[in-house]
């Protein structure tokens, strides 16, 4: 496992500390933040209502709550709690190359729950609501690939970190959507 760690360190290096620059300290930490993405729920929330029928608008939210404590958990106690691998921000033979953006955190790294939760989510919108414009699937990944790579460049995780929360979130919401459009709850556009 020693080349694992020692490819993890080199491509976390290159994105936390050789492709630094001004925009991406500015945006980055905030990128990551769940109150940045309040409204994105909220206007998620209010279309749904709106738009589908009630029995399956609660199935559907019902849903994005399974997807979301089904990563939460998986990652967060399943995974870190077993794992326990440290931050790089805490690793005692990284930590003093570590741009930290953001305070580090006492948790563990692997998997990152960030990203985990992300991919999760945007997988199952992606599968549930994709249909209603191209454009959708890519946004909803993109958003989920941006927050995980913030993850990194703040100085927080890991890129293997993110990359096995990414495909756990993944697997999550796939799961989840497949469930549902199998038991035909998901909206139908």
């Amino acid at each position: 496992m020693t080349w694992w760690q020692s490819l993890d360190v080199t491509i976390f290096r290159w994105i936390n500390d050789y492709s630094s620059n001004a925009l991406f300290d500015l945006m980055l930490p905030f990128w990551r933040e769940k109150l940045v993405w309040a409204p994105l729920y909220l206007f998620l929330v209010v279309f749904i209502v709106r738009n589908i029928p009630w029995r399956k608008a609660v199935l559907f939210l019902l849903g994005l709550l399974l997807v979301v404590g089904l990563s939460d958990f998986t990652s967060s106690t399943l995974i870190k709690k077993n794992v326990q691998r440290l931050r790089p921000c805490n690793d005692p033979v990284v930590r003093e190359v570590v741009v930290l953006r953001v305070p580090c955190g006492s948790g563990y790294s692997f998997t990152s729950s960030h990203a985990t939760n992300h991919f999760a989510v945007a997988v199952y919108l992606s599968l549930l609501l994709g249909s209603l414009s191209p454009w959708i699937r890519p946004v909803l990944l993109l958003w989920a690939a941006g927050v995980a790579y913030a993850q990194v460049y703040v100085g927080v995780h890991y890129p293997g970190d993110v990359a096995a929360g990414a495909l756990l979130g993944v697997l999550i919401g796939w799961g989840v959507a497949w469930l549902f459009r199998r038991r035909n709850w998901h909206p139908a556009f």
